[in-house]
């Protein structure tokens, strides 16, 4: 019997500097079309971007507090987050008409699932344990010294034709007072943390590093 072909894997891009949050999309959306139409390979995009406050379609306008940074509305599921320095955000582009190492083809609960398991992989890198809390969006972590449990991981996706777009926040090193002009993710009663917040003095090329190493596990 012939062997079924197999795909590469998708492409990793790691930009450099900061990038503007409204021409990424854009350069994401055009990327996700040429998946769709077989001319570019699934990709992986590790960016860091200038400070925006980003809608989700289910963000309330009461939801920003300070119009502190640019608001841009961002067409993924979820409701508002905070982008800036010192965070690493991944954009995810995967045709889910096919498997992706445990997560089934045409399954965006199994997507979303494998995108939180990925962020709780790299995060187990650094001896840090990262949890799904039921009703709450993101992977939480509790602080012991502080006695708080705190959002690290943000997700907001967005699928379209079967193309994955937008993807995950991992929060490094950010200004997490830059947090208070949002009611981020519309939970009032828990707050954000950082890998610096939680004494991992990790640089960003370490938690890329992190983030590669934890992707096949769970992806392929």
């Amino acid at each position: 019997m012939t062997a079924p072909p197999t795909t590469p894997p998708p492409e990793w891009i790691v930009l450099p500097g900061r990038t503007p949050y409204e021409p990424a999309v854009a350069a994401m959306e055009a990327r996700v079309a040429a998946i769709r139409a077989g001319t570019e390979a699934e990709a992986v995009w590790l960016v860091e971007h200038e400070p925006t406050y980003t809608a989700g379609t289910s963000a309330r306008p009461e939801d920003l507090l300070e119009h502190r940074f640019p608001a841009v509305k961002a067409g993924r599921g979820g409701q508002w987050t905070y982008h800036g320095p010192g965070q690493r955000t991944g954009y995810v582009m995967l045709d889910l008409t096919r498997d992706h190492g445990t997560v089934r083809a045409r399954d965006v609960r199994a997507f979303v699932h494998g995108l939180e398991e990925w962020l709780i992989r790299a995060l187990d890198r650094f001896a840090i344990r990262g949890e799904r809390r039921e009703g709450r969006v993101g992977i939480w972590v509790v602080d012991r010294t502080r006695g708080t449990e705190d959002k690290i991981g943000a997700l907001g996706v967005r699928v379209t034709r079967w193309v994955s777009w937008h993807g995950v926040a991992l929060n490094v090193d950010p200004d997490l007072g830059h947090f208070g002009g949002i009611v981020p993710c519309g939970v009032q009663d828990h707050g954000v943390t950082s890998l610096h917040r939680l004494g991992i003095p990790a640089t960003m090329e370490e938690a890329d590093s992190a983030l590669m190493a934890a992707w096949s596990e769970v992806f392929g």
